[in-house]
Parts: structure tokens; sequence; C-alpha cells
């Protein structure tokens, strides 16, 4: 079974962190129901979904996937870059803890989980401003004992490395080459985004389906074109918060 760890809209949303976009005023009511509409396209594509309440105090809080690295063994909790995100994580970690034993990335070092896209046995982790040496270091050293190997990327213009490639299958990603050499992922079949769509490269896998913005119909098309199944969801007003879909939950399968 998928689980699909999630947060309430914070009415606070529009006091959010930026970096790569301008401010504009976000209707937190409308983001609340887009992102509503977003956990009900994940229920069906298979997926049993957590709802933790919001957090009034942290406007960034509904982008869960910042806070931790879930993988099949263990759970990470990351220490997140910008300072004003830091407090999100205790309550993912108390949620997160009846389902994986927690490891913890410590000062020094800082990952944001929207810098860690696993292909494989591998987690490329993007060197952003959001994410350090020392926190890449810190992350390598704890997941050396189960088998992970862990490589930082560069990027280049955009917040996270999964604003700029994400996994479409096992063989496949979606990369936008502005923001992240393709030769790093040389080993999978690329598709690039449409030209005119530069955020599009973030889509959501969940086994053989995706989940994407509603926003990027060329890009779609070209997925639906290479004959993915693909779901679009409108979060146009989480987009003015720098969010994307997979900002927006943990994905992980439920241990027996």
């Amino acid at each position: 079974m998928w689980i699909a760890m999630t947060r309430e809209v914070s009415p606070a949303l529009g006091d959010c962190e930026l970096s790569f976009v301008e401010r504009a005023a976000i209707d937190v009511a409308q983001a609340s129901a887009q992102h509503h509409a977003y956990q009900h396209a994940l229920e069906t594509l298979g997926c049993r979904v957590i709802a933790l309440p919001a957090e009034a105090d942290l406007p960034d809080s509904v982008f869960v996937e910042d806070t931790a690295i879930v993988l099949d063994e263990v759970a990470v909790l990351t220490r997140p870059g910008a300072a004003s995100r830091r407090g999100e994580v205790a309550s993912i970690a108390a949620a997160l803890g009846e389902w994986r034993p927690l490891l913890a990335i410590e000062a020094p070092g800082t990952i944001d989980g929207g810098d860690v896209l696993r292909l494989g046995r591998t987690l490329h982790v993007g060197e952003s401003a959001r994410s350090n040496a020392a926190g890449i270091g810190q992350l390598r050293e704890l997941l050396a004992g189960h088998g992970y190997a862990v490589e930082g990327v560069p990027t280049h213009g955009c917040l996270h490395l999964k604003s700029a490639v994400t996994q479409l299958d096992d063989h496949t990603v979606l990369l936008q080459p502005a923001w992240v050499d393709r030769a790093r992922f040389a080993d999978f079949r690329v598709i690039e985004v449409d030209p005119a769509e530069p955020h599009a490269a973030n889509v959501v896998r969940i086994g053989d389906a995706l989940l994407m913005p509603a926003s990027f119909p060329r890009t779609r098309q070209r997925l639906l074109d290479a004959g993915f199944a693909v779901t679009a969801v409108d979060v146009s007003e989480l987009q003015k918060a720098e969010g994307a879909v997979t900002c927006c939950s943990l994905i992980f399968r439920a241990t027996d």
C-alpha cells in the first residue's frame, strides 16, 4: 500500500519563503481547495492519504517533502536550508516514527527533501542554496550501511533538484536542461520539458501513474505521447508559493 503523508495549508501561506519567483498575492482558501483536490487525486491513484493538521505559524509547512527523506528501510529527517522552516520537522518526525526508524541531519548540515531524487539505490542530491556539502556528506554516512549511494548534483537557476528533474519510470526521467546537466542522467532515457514550460519537470510518480500540474499541457502531451498515464491537477495558488506537486506529500510504501 502506498502512503501519502500531507499537511493542510497554513493560513500564513502568503508569508512563505521565495527564491526564484516574484511574490504575488495568494488566495489561501483557493490554495487549500486545490490542496484538497491534490489529496483526492493521490487517493484516486491508490494512496492512503494521511492529512496532518495545519501549522498556523509555519507558512511553508504544506510542503512536507522538504522535511524528510523516506526510504524503504529508514526515514531521514532533514535540516531545511531555510531557518524559518526548521520548526516543521518535529511534527513530521512524530508522524513518520510510526512507519520507519528515524535518522537525522544535524547542524551544520542542511538538506531539503526537494533536493533528493532517488533513482534505484542512488540518491542524487541537489547542491543548491538549501542543501549544503555538510548535509550531503552526513546523508552519505547515514545511508552507507543501508546500501545507498549518495551523489551531489549541481543545479542552476532553480530552488531544488526536483524542480529540474524527476523520475517517470525505472528507466526514464523528465528534465529541464537549463537547470541541470543532462549528462548526469546519461544512464536514463530523458524526456525534456517543453521549452515554453520551464517549470514543468516536477511530477509525482506513483507506481505506473504520474501526477503533474495542469498548467503545463505541452509537457503533459509529451508524456502522453511517450505512453505515460498522466493526471493533471490545478495547483496554481501553491505555485505562487514556489511549490510543486512533489513538494506537497511524502510518498512511501507501508511496511508489513
